[in-house]
């Protein structure tokens, strides 16, 4: 029996557990999935070793700090030091990334992208600004504040307020902004001037129809949520918790049912 959990704060809202809990009883797998709220991550490794876990996906505020405490890493958890699935085996944390392959596998419809900008600066922007960089395309960041973009320097970045470019393909939020608020990303008038030139726009975020999300709908833009990112990278993390292969498309097939029961 796999005992596996999401973790992040908040994470009530979180549609993971219906997602893998049905993979499971679709596949006919022995293993349970649940959230649980983590109010700090000073003792992050000891507590989910202290729990019990086989393996866990981690959200937001935790994916850096997961990829810290990890014994081993697979590729993109090493290059963004943001990771978003952990497993636990014989005392060791093995961590990894799929939220930069389930993001690319979301927007493969959205055809010539050549420069992209990506609203914030936490983990989910360090995944995606690596995989889009993989494929060729010129990213930029743009945050609320310097702290983070320090970690960032393999692009090109600059606060909200210092932006001169407005020229992009696609725009990305990858903030909080919306989750559990009405605001923004940044300024009406930044975003204006960005929406006004893009072809598609992304909102990490997928439970709500966000501020952002409606702004860009506004625009004409062709605009997607998180929906498939969260699933697609659900897959993926599927398949490591219970080692599968071959199996992706039931993976899928049973996650999306779980999803659609809204």
């Amino acid at each position: 029996m796999k005992f596996l959990a999401v973790i992040g704060n908040p994470i009530m809202h979180s549609k993971s557990p219906r997602m893998h809990n049905n993979a499971i009883k679709f596949l006919g797998l022995k293993g349970i999935y649940t959230r649980y709220c983590l109010n700090n991550d000073l003792f992050l490794k000891e507590e989910l070793l202290k729990i019990g876990f086989d393996a866990v996906n981690i959200t937001v505020p935790f994916k850096e700090k997961a990829c810290k405490i990890a014994d081993f890493k697979d590729e993109i958890s090493t290059r963004v030091g943001s990771a978003n699935t952990l497993c636990f085996k014989n005392n060791k944390i093995y961590a990894y990334n799929t939220d930069g392959i389930g993001f690319l596998q979301s927007i493969e419809e959205f055809k010539d992208i050549k420069k992209a900008l990506i609203l914030g600066a936490g983990g989910t922007a360090l995944a995606i600004a690596y995989v889009l960089k993989q494929r060729g395309v010129d990213v930029y960041i743009a945050n609320r504040s310097s702290k983070r973009l320090q970690y960032f320097n393999a692009y090109k970045n600059s606060l909200y307020k210092d932006l001169q470019d407005f020229n992009f393909d696609l725009i990305i939020n990858s903030t909080s902004a919306g989750l559990m608020d009405e605001y923004l990303p940044c300024s009406k008038e930044i975003l204006h001037q960005l929406l006004s030139n893009a072809k598609f726009a992304f909102e990490v975020i997928y439970n709500k129809e966000t501020p952002f999300y409606k702004l860009c709908k506004k625009y004409d833009l062709r605009v997607k949520n998180g929906f498939e990112m969260l699933l697609w990278q659900g897959v993926f993390a599927f398949e490591l918790f219970f080692d599968l292969k071959n199996q992706r498309e039931e993976i899928k097939t049973a996650m999306l049912q779980a999803l659609n029961l809204d």
